[in-house]
């Protein structure tokens, strides 16, 4: 077994898709094992926090009117002139990768085992060994269109401390509410519209002793991890799709198996989306974003030997642990293939939840009847009995419904 390090860089991070010509920062055999850092892109809500002399995170935020480290954010445009700025934010995830498998082709399987889990502390020598986060209640929430008090609408940035004393706790620390923001380009921003903007904190006035008493459960894992598409050069990070990407379950952390199919050469892994904490339908639009670091294995499964296992017939994402697996059902299963390459920035208009249970309901029939040789009329029965089916996210484009079924069902 060889174990390889991939810290966080320029070099080693792509900010905002998904692309299968980028060349890969590492490249690894089936059953090596690899550290990756990670980074939130929501690090500079609080600079001083989870920026601040981190010669990693510095480097790879640093934008002033002289130099912008990495100019392109998503898969958009990169030739000005910009509304936002290059890429345009559509994607906004930073990735650490790719990460290319050596004999990887399309029709084989990547499996990622996800084996710890661990915060990166702040640097900032006011803070330095704690762990924070953020979480923005932003204008692509759930809720945004359905507030109650004033001013509406409005977006609100919310800080957490995580205790790492013990079992990870995360404890809010202040919030402010978004004002408008202008970058090192002379764009001003009055809504959270790009990624890595700099929060101007003169501009912002923190409410402190928030939410006294609460002490959210960590759920340390990675919002956003999956494989290149093959429909396009640069892919949105925002919707999730048949390769992986955006799922944002706080199951997929320390301990389990992500099983996705393999759509180009090398299978291109990146990973990014950190999260300390998040719940079922992550409904304010985002998790407690926080920078982590994890350890992988990766297993290649080639097409030619998937008969007769868990993985016969997969071609969508899949997710396994000691106590069950779980299947994700999206509006769209391959959004890519039904609107075409615009469906990176249509699909939100489309988005249903009904249409996301029908396909998670679908594929969880598939996997029972597939795997158990069970007819259709079983695995319909033990689905209604037995299956849970949950709302994983409501904010990422391509609305998500989780279905998981118990191994213990089983003898």
């Amino acid at each position: 077994m060889r174990h390889f390090t991939l810290p966080v860089s320029p070099k080693t991070v792509h900010w905002g898709y998904f692309s299968k010509s980028v060349t890969p920062a590492l490249t690894l055999k089936s059953g090596d094992r690899a550290t990756i850092e990670t980074l939130t892109h929501h690090a500079n809500d609080d600079y001083e926090r989870m920026v601040k002399d981190d010669p990693g995170a510095e480097a790879v935020f640093r934008w002033t009117k002289e130099e912008k480290t990495i100019s392109r954010r998503g898969a958009g445009s990169i030739e000005p002139p910009f509304t936002f700025g290059a890429g345009e934010g559509l994607g906004v995830h930073l990735m650490t990768g790719p990460v290319a498998i050596e004999g990887a082709e399309p029709g084989d399987i990547l499996e990622v085992r996800v084996l710890d889990i661990r915060p990166r502390p702040s640097c900032s020598a006011c803070y330095a060994g704690r762990c924070f986060g953020s979480n923005a209640s932003a204008n692509w929430g759930f809720h945004y269109h359905d507030l109650i008090e004033e001013p509406k609408p409005r977006e609100v940035i919310t800080i957490y401390e995580l205790d790492t004393s013990g079992e990870p706790i995360a404890k809010p620390v202040y919030n402010y509410v978004w004002t408008p923001q202008t970058d090192p380009d002379g764009i001003t921003h009055p809504t959270i519209d790009y990624p890595g903007v700099r929060v101007d904190h003169n501009l912002v006035q923190h409410r402190e002793n928030i939410m006294p008493g609460v002490r959210i459960p960590a759920r340390l894992h990675f919002g956003t991890m999956g494989l290149a598409p093959s429909e396009a050069e640069f892919v949105s990070t925002i919707p999730p799709n048949y390769t992986g990407g955006n799922i944002d379950d706080w199951r997929i952390g320390k301990g389990v198996r992500m099983y996705y199919p393999v759509a180009v050469e090398g299978a291109f892994f990146s990973v990014g989306d950190p999260h300390a904490a998040q719940g079922d339908s992550e409904l304010s639009g985002t998790a407690i974003e926080t920078s982590l670091t994890g350890d992988f294995e990766f297993i290649l499964h080639k097409k030619d030997d998937l008969e007769g296992t868990i993985l016969e017939g997969l071609d969508h994402p899949l997710m396994e642990n000691d106590n069950q697996w779980a299947v994700y059902g999206f509006t769209f299963p391959n959004y890519l293939q039904t609107l075409g390459l615009e469906g990176q920035s249509t699909v939100a208009q489309h988005s249903s939840l009904d249409l996301a249970m029908r396909d998670a309901f679908r594929k969880l029939r598939r996997f029972l009847m597939t795997t158990r040789h069970f007819s259709e009329d079983e695995a319909v029965s033990l689905m209604s009995v037995a299956a849970d089916f949950g709302v994983t996210q409501v904010v990422d484009a391509n609305w998500g419904v989780h279905g998981t079924i118990r191994k213990d069902l089983f003898s």
